[in-house]
């Protein structure tokens, strides 16, 4: 039986990709990066591990929808079944969402409907709460609006910075999104 295939879609440092990828029963097979920024540092992370990388630039596009249609043709003759966001730092359109309808998650580094969007982790060190977290959710046409799928919450010190909160955070993702990948895929879309 063939493993489920996925494509990660990241914009920058790829953590939560390498995380994926450092999963040794993840129960789902990584067979593409899409990155919208070149020069990403998770370019390389996927080079190192012998990933085929799609890059894409939005710009050169007429509309969102111009270069979603270019993707999903892309995903689909990879046979992607599954779609993980990783740091991809634009809103997903309607023609992806519908392409891949209930099979695309995001992870957000705060306990949503807290601190959505952009900058989570800065918002709620700004905001002084106790608490912030870890969402993973899947998406919908909002901004990290999606059915919340799990939920960890990290405590917040008085001495914390943001770096400190940041790595806090980082760790959690790091462990959270391949448990959660693993039980989705497992269980075709249910927890």
């Amino acid at each position: 039986m063939s493993r489920v295939k996925a494509a990660v879609f990241a914009s920058g440092a790829g953590s939560n990709f390498q995380a994926m990828l450092d999963e040794s029963d993840l129960a789902c097979e990584i067979v593409l990066l899409i990155c919208d920024r070149p020069g990403a540092a998770v370019i390389e992370r996927a080079r190192k591990h012998q990933i085929p990388v799609y890059q894409f630039d939005p710009k050169q596009y007429a509309t969102k929808e111009a270069y979603e249609r270019e993707l999903v043709t892309v995903l689909k003759k990879a046979r992607v079944e599954w779609i993980f966001l990783a740091g991809y730092m634009r809103i997903v359109g309607s023609y992806l969402l519908h392409a891949y309808q209930g099979k695309i998650v995001n992870i957000h580094p705060s306990l949503l409907p807290d601190f959505p969007g952009k900058d989570a982790i800065t918002q709620a060190f700004a905001a002084k709460v106790d608490k912030t977290g870890v969402t993973i959710h899947f998406i919908d046409e909002g901004i990290d609006t999606g059915p919340i799928i799990a939920q960890q919450t990290v405590d917040m010190y008085p001495d914390d910075t943001i770096r400190s909160l940041t790595k806090r955070i980082q760790q959690v993702e790091h462990k959270l999104y391949p448990k959660i990948i693993k039980q989705l895929v497992q269980n075709e879309g249910e927890l």
